[in-house]
């Protein structure tokens, strides 16, 4: 989506974290480590999912020297996030934070966004390029690593078109929501084609989609919209993102057959349904933990 070039941003709302940079493959938006277990599980025939704390400590190695939080002050306005990266967080995140205050009662902000470069500390832990993009319930924030968009489009197929990237951060902003509304706590450590894994991020899929649909609604203190009205294209740009970190597109890209006993996130086109759910129908749609494993 296209950001109004005068819309103000709110540059609280994301923070830049510095840090030393080591090794390791992004797993892409929200896979992380439990899917990269789950692949490891199908190929060995033993369950090691229990093991993520210690590979995420592994992951992570080492004591990191972090710089303090830095607010994006160079990011002022739609035009900025037209542009840059990071401002498109940025604003994205300001247009979310807006969005869902209209939306949930009793609403409270996740913390700041928290973009960094390699690795960085967490309420959940260490945070690392292996984890992908995630929401830690912890400290109810989201974090980012700045290289993920271009692994996404890269190594998963997906789109590198804006929309792609701000679905991202929408999904995760999703997850929020799902602790909010008291979802998030329906989730245990089961995997399977109709686990509370698989519906919470459903859901975060049909949040993302809804907060889309009402993008250019959405206005700054002086009732300017923050995004110019969505196009196919860039639909479809969301889609494609929501198609590449669908369980069976990540199993047949790791060249393991698909198992739906592993599933932890849905398949490419639940995702991308799910999605289309809320974008059409609004956040009222997305009760995922309320339908069939036929209806999922």
């Amino acid at each position: 989506m296209t950001f109004n070039d005068n819309v103000r941003i709110d540059n609280s709302k994301v923070t830049k974290r510095g840090g030393a940079r080591k090794g390791g493959m992004i797993a892409g938006g929200g896979i992380g480590i439990a899917l990269l277990l789950a692949l490891g599980s199908q190929l060995l025939g033993f369950d090691l999912t229990p093991f993520a704390p210690a590979v995420q400590q592994a992951i992570g190695g080492g004591t990191t020297s972090e710089q303090a939080d830095e607010v994006l002050d160079s990011c002022k306005n739609g035009a900025d996030a037209n542009t840059d990266d990071e401002c498109r967080m940025n604003a994205t995140a300001d247009s979310l934070d807006r969005y869902w205050s209209e939306q949930v009662g009793n609403y409270r902000s996740p913390g700041p966004v928290v973009l960094f470069d390699g690795q960085t500390q967490s309420g959940c832990g260490t945070a690392s390029s292996a984890t992908g993009p995630f929401y830690c319930p912890g400290d109810e924030t989201i974090y980012v690593d700045v290289a993920f968009f271009d692994t996404l489009s890269s190594e998963y197929g997906a789109s590198d078109g804006s929309l792609a990237q701000m679905y991202v951060l929408a999904h995760e902003w999703g997850h929020h929501i799902s602790n909010l509304i008291g979802s998030l706590q329906n989730v245990g450590r089961e995997t399977g084609p109709a686990s509370g894994s698989v519906r919470l991020e459903l859901q975060a899929d049909c949040f993302a989609g809804a907060w889309v649909q009402s993008a250019s609604n959405t206005t700054d203190d002086e009732g300017v919209p923050f995004l110019k009205p969505v196009t196919q294209q860039q639909i479809d740009d969301a889609m494609s993102a929501a198609s590449a970190v669908g369980d069976d597109h990540i199993m047949e890209s790791a060249g393991v057959g698909v198992n739906p006993e592993r599933f932890t996130h849905g398949t490419s086109e639940q995702r991308q349904r799910w999605f289309m759910a809320g974008y059409e129908q609004g956040p009222t749609a997305c009760g995922t933990f309320d339908v069939s494993a036929a209806k999922l």
